[in-house]
């Protein structure tokens, strides 16, 4: 089993920044990818970003392209999601999670383990 324990969420302003940060425990495997998605009221799950092992290869949702960083720590076994340029359409309980697979994947269904969420709330 994946323990996966997201943090950093909190009350923001539109055009500010804030880091998410997840810490993976238990039987982590390094080489595999892991993504970030986000929940909005009423809506969907959906893909944020995702990043391979080695962080060469990263993917983005086009709604946050140019404005998120997805980054990762091995060693310390955490996941990074920088945030810029907040905008309200960004509010959302954001998810961290972790995969079978190597290559990253925009899907949910090719993430097997999940943190419970960390809000982030844009007010404008």
């Amino acid at each position: 089993q994946v323990q996966l324990v997201e943090s950093g969420g909190g009350l923001m302003q539109v055009g500010d920044s804030l880091r998410l940060s997840c810490a993976a425990s238990g039987r982590t495997f390094i080489a595999n990818a892991k993504a970030w998605f986000r929940q909005a009221p009423g809506k969907e799950r959906e893909f944020v970003a995702a990043i391979d092992w080695s962080g060469g290869t990263t993917a983005y949702a086009d709604s946050v392209k140019g404005r998120f960083i997805i980054s990762r720590d091995n060693p310390k076994n955490t996941l990074f999601l920088q945030m810029n340029s907040l905008k309200p359409e960004d509010t959302a309980i954001y998810y961290c999670a972790s995969s079978r697979y190597i290559v990253p994947r925009v899907e949910a269904s090719g993430y097997d383990y999940w943190g419970q969420g960390t809000q982030v709330t844009v007010s404008s």
